[in-house]
C-alpha cells in the first residue's frame, strides 16, 4: 500500500474532558497570545481566568451537569470563553446560528431543552433572542457587549458610529444578565466530574436538509478524539507558536473542531474574524501572519481570483485544510502555487465531530480524493442495494464510519438514530469508492443521486466538468423533474467577474467531458449562487425553486439570469 500517513496514526487515540484541553494550554502557554480579535489580544492565562469566572457566573445561574446552554454568537472571544465555561461545569453546549429566523430558533430550543442563551448586544440578534423568552422555556439570556471586546479606539468609534446596530435588553428584567455582571466573582466554581465516554459536551444540530434538524450528541471523548486525530495530520506542528485563522463560524461543527479545539490543543493564537469578508481576510493574513487556515472551497476560490488581479502576501501560511464541500482540483493547485502552502481536502460530517478523512500533507495528497481515514477510524463501503453487504475495492458504495469521533446518536430521537447506523457503523449518505492504496473518493451525496431513465447520474461528475471551462467560477447541479426521464440534471453557474459564457456554449463544451445521459437538461447562469453560513454551495434553495416551477407549469430551459 502506498498510503502516505504519519507513523503516529498507529498509536491509540486518547480522550479526555474538553476542559482539560484548555487547562493544559493555560499551564503550558500562559503568557502566549490565545485570541486576537480585530487587533485586541488576550493571553492563555487571561483566557483561563475569564473561563473560570464565566463558569462561576453560570453556576450561579443554575448551570451544572446536563444543563443545556445555547451559544448564539458570531466569532468573538465570547464564543471560546463561554464554550469552555459551560463544559467545565458539566453543562452541554447547544450551538445556534445567529442568523436563524425565530421559528428555527424556537424549534431548536424546544428540541434541546436549552435553558440559558448567551448572545451579543447587536440589533440583528438580541431582539429576536429576547422575544424567545416569551415563546419558549428559556429561563435567562446572557448579553455580551460587542464594544467591550474591541480595541479602545475601535470600541469608542463603534459606540458612536454604530449605535443603530446595537440593541439593549428591556430595563429591569432580571432574566437578562450582562456578561460583565456574570464575571463579577472570584472564579471559584464547582468542577464537574466528567466521564468523557458518556457525558455529552455538545448538541450540534444538523443542517436539516433531509428533514427536521436533529441534535447530534457529541461527547467529550468524541470531540477530544477528533481534535487529536486532526493534529496527527499536521506535519511538524509547533505548539505555542502556531496562529490559527478563524473566519469560519465557530457555531459550525467544522470550525468548532478544527479551528477552536485544535487551536487550543496546540496553544495556538486564534485570530478570529466575525464574518468572511475577502479583503479583510487577505489583509489579516498579511498583517497577523497566520500559519494554519481551515476554510471551504469558496474561500480559497475567492482568494485565487483576487490574486489574479493584485499581489497578495500569503507567505505565512503553512497548512490549509478545505472541508464542507468538494475541493475543485484546479482551485487546490492554484492556491498552492500562490502560497507554497499545502492545501488538502478533508471530509467529515456533523455526526463524526466532524473529520473522518483528510489527505496527507507531506506529499501524499491525491487529486479528487478526500484522503485517508483519520487515526482509529474505519470506513466501510456498503452496497446501495443492501446496506449489510460491504463492497470490494474500487466498487461504489455508501461510506459508513466507525471510530472514536462518531456520535452516540441524535438527541431524543432513537428511531432516527437507528436509521443512521447499520451494523453499528454510521451511515454518511455519501457515495464513494476506495482505491488500492486506501484513498477514498466521493462520487456524490446519496440523496443527490439523479436517476435518469433508470441510469444513475452523479452531479459531481457534471460539476467537475463545468469547472474545466475558463469562464466558470462556481457551479452546482441538482435533479429536476422531467416528464420523460423522471429526473434530469440542471446546472447553475456563476461566471468569473471578467468573463461571460452562454448556456448554449457550456452545453457544447460539455460534450467533450460527459456522456449524453449526463448532459444537463438546462444550464442557468446566475450572478450569485446560494450558500450556507460557512460558505459552501447550497442546493436546497435551488431544489425548492425548481419544484415550485414544476408545480406551476413554468418552462424549464437554458436561461441566463
Amino acid at each position: 500500500m502506498v498510503q502516505v500517513v504519519p507513523a503516529s496514526f498507529a498509536a491509540p487515540v486518547e480522550t479526555r474532558p474538553l476542559g482539560d484541553v484548555l487547562d493544559r494550554a493555560v499551564a503550558q502557554f500562559g503568557p502566549r497570545p490565545a485570541i486576537d480579535f480585530l487587533g485586541r489580544r488576550w493571553t492563555y492565562a487571561e483566557l483561563g481566568g475569564l473561563v473560570d469566572r464565566c463558569a462561576r457566573g453560570l453556576e450561579d445561574l443554575g448551570v451544572g451537569p446536563g444543563v443545556r446552554v445555547g451559544l448564539c454568537l458570531p466569532n468573538t472571544p465570547y464564543s471560546v470563553i463561554c464554550f469552555f465555561a459551560v463544559l467545565k461545569l458539566g453543562g452541554i453546549v447547544v450551538n445556534y446560528n445567529p442568523l436563524y429566523v425565530p421559528r428555527e430558533l424556537e424549534h431548536q430550543i424546544a428540541d434541546s431543552g436549552t435553558r440559558i442563551m448567551i448572545t451579543l448586544d447587536v440589533a440583528q440578534i438580541l431582539p429576536k433572542v429576547a422575544d424567545l423568552l416569551k415563546t419558549t422555556r428559556l429561563e435567562a439570556v446572557v448579553v455580551c457587549s460587542m464594544a467591550a471586546i474591541l480595541p479602545p479606539i475601535k470600541s469608542l468609534l463603534f459606540r458612536i458610529l454604530k449605535r443603530k446596530d446595537l440593541a439593549t435588553p428591556p430595563a429591569g428584567d432580571r432574566r437578562f444578565v450582562g456578561f460583565e455582571r456574570l464575571l463579577a466573582n472570584d472564579g471559584r466554581y464547582t468542577p464537574a466530574r466528567i466521564d468523557p465516554l458518556t457525558d455529552i459536551a455538545v448538541l450540534q444540530y444538523t443542517g436539516g436538509t433531509t428533514g427536521v434538524p436533529k441534535g447530534a450528541m457529541l461527547t467529550h471523548a468524541n470531540l477530544t478524539a477528533n481534535m487529536e486525530q486532526i493534529v496527527r495530520y499536521l506535519p511538524d506542528p509547533h505548539p505555542g507558536q502556531e496562529r490559527m485563522l478563524g473566519v469560519l463560524p465557530l457555531f459550525h461543527v467544522f470550525a468548532m473542531g478544527v479551528v477552536m479545539n485544535v487551536g487550543v490543543a496546540l496553544g495556538a493564537e486564534l485570530i478570529l474574524l466575525p464574518r468572511f469578508e475577502l479583503k479583510q481576510v487577505v489583509k489579516t493574513i498579511a498583517k497577523r501572519r497566520p500559519t494554519l487556515f481551515p476554510g471551504v472551497p469558496t474561500i480559497f476560490t475567492a482568494i485565487n481570483n483576487l490574486a489574479s488581479k493584485q499581489k497578495l502576501d500569503l507567505s505565512s501560511l503553512r497548512f490549509c485544510i478545505s472541508g464542507g464541500a468538494p475541493l475543485p482540483v484546479e482551485v487546490r493547485h492554484r492556491f498552492e502555487e500562490l502560497t507554497g502552502c499545502a492545501l488538502v481536502e478533508g471530509y467529515g460530517l456533523t455526526e463524526a465531530s466532524p473529520v473522518v478523512t483528510c489527505n496527507p500533507v507531506t506529499g501524499g495528497a491525491r487529486d479528487g480524493s478526500i484522503g485517508v481515514p483519520a487515526a482509529g477510524t474505519t470506513i466501510e463501503l456498503r452496497s446501495l442495494e443492501d446496506g449489510h453487504i460491504v463492497t470490494e475495492i474500487g466498487e461504489k458504495g455508501e461510506l459508513c464510519v466507525r471510530g472514536p469521533q462518531v456520535m452516540t446518536g441524535y438527541w431524543s430521537r432513537p428511531e432516527e438514530t437507528a436509521k443512521t447506523f447499520v451494523d453499528g457503523a454510521l451511515r454518511t449518505g455519501d457515495v464513494g469508492y476506495r482505491d488500492a492504496d486506501g484513498y477514498y473518493y466521493i462520487v456524490d451525496r446519496l440523496k443527490d443521486l439523479i436517476i435518469c431513465s433508470g441510469f444513475n447520474v452523479y452531479p459531481r461528475v457534471i460539476e467537475e466538468a463545468l469547472y474545466q471551462h475558463p469562464a466558470v467560477a462556481e457551479v452546482t447541479v441538482i435533479g429536476v423533474p422531467d416528464a420523460y426521464r423522471g429526473q434530469a440534471p440542471k446546472a447553475f453557474v456563476r461566471c468569473l467577474a471578467d468573463k461571460t459564457v452562454t448556456p448554449e456554449e457550456l452545453m457544447t463544451f460539455l460534450t467533450g467531458y460527459i456522456s449524453k445521459i449526463e448532459m444537463p437538461k438546462a444550464i442557468e447562469i446566475r450572478d450569485e449562487l446560494p450558500k450556507t453560513m460557512i460558505g459552501k454551495l447550497s442546493k436546497k434553495e435551488l431544489v425548492a425553486d425548481e419544484l415550485a416551477k414544476a408545480a406551476s407549469g413554468a418552462p424549464n430551459h437554458p436561461t441566463q439570469a
